[in-house]
């Protein structure tokens, strides 16, 4: 096949992986009900962990995390380096705005994790042990998470892996404004805590 080809392959099946909305499907095969009426309305970890499960908040990190894994992997063995950035860009837009459901989807750290542990295993490991501190520190999700975000785009440049960093650097963009309401309330003081 064509890079171009390959390439057009990669963002459908990327795009359509990453809308999977697996928080909203564990929580209702866990009987939890519509995770979108429970706590931020997210369809992410934080919020199913919210719906009182530690397993199926594992599970929806986990099954998020593997969609921009899985992206970039198959992606890769198809076509290009480039291919597979775009690809697992893709995951993480669909994450963002799932065709399933309006549009309207999660936050994209996981899926973010997920791509970065492929494309950059150095950069993913970072990012995690980044969350871990902050999160044992603030004990709030989302600060740990924004910070772990911006963090990984120095740590990529100084790695050398620039053109990963260009996609990352488009990721991060948009993981930041659908934490937009979260940045409102971590200026206010007023951003709950892991486990509140």
């Amino acid at each position: 096949m064509s890079e171009p080809v390959i390439i057009i392959m990669g963002l459908a099946f990327g795009y359509l992986l990453g809308s999977i909305p697996f928080g909203l499907l564990f929580t209702r095969l866990g009987g939890k009900g519509d995770i979108r009426d429970i706590g931020s309305g997210n369809i992410g970890a934080t919020n199913v962990l919210r719906a009182g499960s530690k397993i199926l908040a594992l599970a929806t990190l986990l099954a998020d995390a593997a969609k921009g894994g899985l992206a970039v992997a198959l992606i890769w063995r198809l076509g290009s380096d480039t291919a597979a950035y775009m690809a697992g860009a893709a995951a993480f837009i669909g994450h963002l705005f799932p065709v399933w459901l309006d549009f309207k989807g999660g936050k994209g750290v996981a899926v973010f994790i997920g791509a970065m542990l492929m494309l950059s295993p150095l950069t993913g490991i970072a990012f995690l042990i980044i969350w871990l501190v902050m999160a044992i520190a603030s004990r709030i999700s989302s600060l740990s998470a924004i910070t772990a975000l911006i963090a990984s785009l120095p740590i990529l440049v100084f790695l050398g892996e620039a053109d990963i960093a260009r996609f990352a650097a488009l990721m991060v963009a948009l993981s930041l404004w659908a934490h937009r309401d979260n940045i409102v309330r971590l200026r206010n003081g007023t951003e709950p805590k892991i486990g509140s």
